[in-house]
């Protein structure tokens, strides 16, 4: 499976962010647009598998196909270029700066909205035959969910809003996971077994995503979820979207880059004097 040691791969983590800076406007929406579609279509198939099994561990079993699909095809998912990015930066990459980092999170995100905007559209469509009729079974699950997941925060207030941001980290840890997974190999096999451990924890444990929840709950809005759209942004998407920043870039991006690029100097064993020896 061709395993890359963890400073080969942490260095094409840094080449990664750099590139993604520096893509054009157009490729970075479109690659943005299809990430988050087909991770918007992976959430409709796992919350169906949930639906019609009511096992809970077979959905996040099969969701990381969707993850896998989409980073060997190139995509990008706006918590993956929040850990790449910011390493160019760090690593003073010629040209990079944070205006250039700032773009590029803004063109990602509105490509990934765009994206799983779309798929909820049309999933909603499907679930209601053209809005014709009342949510079938999985379409009824999905409004409750955008329900429980702002209304329920909310309830609780502050506390709530903590536990989504935690949750929010607690994800983007496990995705950014994923995301270095697709680097630490040169085989499709060994990339697709590294990204799908980290992506199926995740999504049974039920964190935050920031790309999921944007065909979550614009789903669940047109499925007759009783919540709106400030509730949406306010006690889910924008907490966390910044828990999915802190985590991933805290808990993956600048402990691999600490520790595998920029390393501390090696003790002086020889320096240090046996305790015998000093008595």
């Amino acid at each position: 499976m061709a395993y890359l040691a963890p400073s080969e791969f942490v260095t094409k983590m840094v080449d990664a962010g750099e590139a993604k800076i520096f893509m054009s406007t157009r490729d970075t929406i479109i690659r943005a647009y299809m990430a988050g579609a087909i991770l918007a279509l992976a959430a409709a198939f796992a919350v169906s598998i949930n639906v019609q099994t009511g096992v809970p561990i077979v959905g996040a079993a099969l969701f990381p196909i969707g993850f896998c699909m989409l980073y060997l095809l190139g995509f990008d998912l706006l918590t993956g270029v929040f850990v790449l990015a910011p390493l160019a930066l760090i690593d003073k990459r010629p040209g990079v700066t944070l205006k250039g980092v700032l773009r590029n999170w803004g063109l990602v995100f509105v490509g990934n909205f765009a994206g799983a905007f779309t798929v909820a559209v049309m999933m909603s469509i499907i679930f209601t035959f053209g809005f014709t009729q009342e949510p079938d079974k999985v379409g009824t699950v999905i409004g409750h969910v955008g329900e429980a997941r702002t209304l329920g925060y909310a309830a609780h207030g502050a506390a709530g809003m903590l536990t989504l941001f935690i949750r929010g980290m607690l994800c983007n840890w496990m995705v950014s996971t994923g995301v270095v997974g697709a680097m630490v190999s040169t085989s499709v096999s060994g990339k697709v077994i590294a990204m799908w451990m980290p992506i199926m924890l995740f999504f049974f444990m039920t964190f935050e995503h920031s790309i999921v929840n944007m065909f979550l709950f614009p789903s669940g809005l047109m499925l007759g979820g009783k919540f709106s759209i400030m509730d949406y942004l306010i006690w889910n998407e924008i907490p966390t979207v910044v828990g999915n920043l802190v985590g991933g870039l805290s808990f993956t991006g600048l402990t691999l880059y600490a520790t595998h690029v920029r390393t501390a100097p090696k003790r002086n064993i020889g320096a240090i004097r046996p305790v015998a020896a000093r008595a």
